[in-house]
């Protein structure tokens, strides 16, 4: 049965059906846990919700005696743990501890060589991978954890190399660089929320798996426009329940990753797949993985949506209200920037320039590369610019169109002006 108590009454042995609340008042991933530690009891203690329902067939009612929690509580999910599973993540958490502790900050230009080998590495381990699965091999995720442990590293010691990088550079395929680039969003993320650090690299490597099920769906030698978006819808959305269940037969993989994967299409309105979860109902690391999905997909483009600038993704996913977790929305914001690296703008001057990095104390003010007079008509010598200290009060007016200006098109441009405004840098 279910029962609604006050913060204060609740109890060790209680099973907690749902928060009532935002989940930004509570810590915990999931609307229904079992009260069956302290440091539990404590947390909803001393949290901001209003109050919770509890399920009174599952866990103690308020009245009950709570000195002998139920059977399936701390004790029973303790002996279900594989051991092989236990001692995987002892050792992940290990690694991502003292990976933590030994990261120092480094700036774009610094960042940029080390992303960019990254990026090569990765690409290696996740093409095994993926092709493994093709073949219709078991799947291996050891063999791609070592990736997330590098672009945790590299997002820690600059927020926006890396996803940077995979926005302006055509090199990779485009599976394995949307499969980069939102595990670097959903790292940066994570990070922004403040999560500890064993969820940060759990969104990591549930970023980099999203979309594992693409390599399950029906044999496509050539798919449409060399992307297997524009296949039809019903056999598209296949690779969510697929790769889902490529993941569950991993064994010991964190249930974190394996929401992400089954909702990270589900809408907040309820106009996702593949269940038409809605709300509370869809989990937090799902609506995380909604927006950095999107986001990067809205860059891409199919058959049927041309890509977007990344400025002009913000904007429009921002427009969405409805579809979006609104306060993660805006903390992703917050972490790309309103302008995101890789985004062509226009300058109170009538330049055009690439954003070609962030300015955390004032984000609509980031570092820009000029490249274009409107005034001319004509490309200028390359200069960067930082809007926060130019004197003569340069600012942003708005996302650059460069239809009819003679440029190479967009993808190609970006490329061509974002690494060459880190060339030398990088060579050092």
């Amino acid at each position: 049965m279910l029962k609604n108590i006050a913060v204060s009454d609740v109890q060790m042995g209680m099973f907690v059906h749902k928060f009532e609340g935002r989940w930004f008042d509570h810590p915990f991933w999931k609307s229904q846990l079992l009260i069956d530690d302290e440091a539990k009891l404590a947390a909803i203690k001393s949290s901001r919700l209003r109050g919770l329902v509890i399920d009174t067939d599952r866990g103690m009612d308020l009245t009950s005696s709570t000195s002998q929690p139920p059977q399936h509580g701390a004790e029973q999910t303790a002996s279900m743990v594989k051991p092989q599973g236990f001692a995987r993540m002892k050792s992940i958490k290990q690694r991502t501890s003292a990976q933590l502790t030994a990261i120092q900050p480094a700036s774009m230009g610094q960042e940029i060589a080390a992303a960019g080998a990254i990026a090569d590495q990765a690409r290696e381990k996740l093409g095994k991978t993926f092709i493994a699965a093709r073949l219709g091999k078991a799947l291996d995720v050891r063999k791609v954890e070592p990736v997330v442990s590098d672009i945790l590293a590299s997002v820690r010691r600059n927020p926006q190399a890396f996803s940077g990088l995979m926005r302006c550079k055509l090199k990779n395929e485009q599976i394995f660089r949307h499969a980069l680039s939102v595990s670097a969003l959903m790292v940066a993320l994570a990070d922004r929320m403040k999560l500890p650090a064993q969820d940060i690299y759990n969104c990591g490597l549930a970023g980099l798996l999203l979309d594992i099920g693409v390599n399950y769906l029906p044999h496509v030698s050539e798919p449409p426009g060399g992307d297997y978006r524009n296949l039809d819808e019903r056999t598209w959305q296949q690779h969510v329940p697929l790769g889902h269940r490529a993941l569950k037969n991993d064994g010991d993989l964190p249930q974190l990753v394996l929401d992400a994967c089954l909702f990270h299409h589900e809408r907040m309105d309820g106009s996702g797949y593949p269940q038409g979860l809605a709300g509370d109902d869809i989990p937090v690391v799902a609506r995380m993985a909604a927006i950095c999905d999107s986001f990067d997909f809205h860059l891409s483009g199919t058959d049927r949506n041309p890509a977007l600038d990344p400025a002009a993704a913000i904007a429009v996913m921002s427009e969405q209200t409805s579809a979006y977790d609104e306060e993660i929305l805006r903390l992703f914001i917050e972490t790309v920037g309103i302008y995101p690296v890789g985004s062509f703008v226009t300058l109170s001057s009538r330049k055009i320039a690439l954003v070609i990095d962030e300015n955390r104390k004032d984000p609509a003010r980031p570092v820009v590369q000029a490249f274009y007079s409107l005034e001319a008509g004509e490309r200028i010598l390359p200069h960067r610019i930082t809007l926060a200290q130019d004197a003569g009060a340069e600012r942003i007016t708005g996302i650059a169109d460069l239809t009819g200006l003679g440029l190479p098109d967009d993808a190609q441009l970006r490329e061509l002006v974002f690494l060459s405004a880190y060339r030398s840098e990088a060579r050092t």
